[in-house]
């Protein structure tokens, strides 16, 4: 199994999250949670759309895979590529852990810093085009000419 998944489109919500179920539940994990990001109707937007560096996104998760291990736990996640359409999933994330208070935390830190971290940029979908949204922007750590 990939624990990183990366799918043009809308993610498949139950698919996935179902395989994550019937892979980890006979391996002694006592907690098994998931993270459903979904598109939300707002600022008059058909959808997103998303690109992803993935060179430094598999970085990024392996670098959370270890921190994970330490715990003796794993990281899941899906993103979407390309255009998602409202009320569609385009980021699921996953913890299996033996016990629910490090599942509860890692879920929390790595939702937390795949919003400030991870090098997936997302635009607005209004009228079949994709906008960049300057405001939605961001920086990443460690990049550009003077890091």
């Amino acid at each position: 199994m990939d624990y990183l998944q990366i799918q043009d489109g809308a993610l498949d919500v139950k698919s996935i999250t179902n395989g994550w179920f019937d892979k980890f539940k006979r391996q002694n994990y006592g907690a098994i949670i998931t993270f459903v990001g979904v598109v939300r109707d707002e600022c008059d937007i058909e959808g997103l759309s998303f690109d992803i560096y993935e060179p430094i996104l598999k970085s990024w998760f392996d670098m959370w895979q270890e921190k994970a291990g330490n715990q003796d736990a794993v990281i899941l996640m899906a993103h979407s590529l390309g255009d998602v359409p409202l009320h569609e999933s385009s980021f699921l994330a996953g913890v299996c852990s033996p016990q629910r208070k490090v599942a509860l935390k890692l879920i929390e830190d790595f939702v937390e810093d795949f919003k400030a971290s991870a090098p997936i940029w997302k635009y607005d979908m209004r009228d079949g085009r994709r906008m960049w949204i300057e405001k939605r922007g961001k920086n990443l750590k460690h990049s550009g000419i003077l890091s």
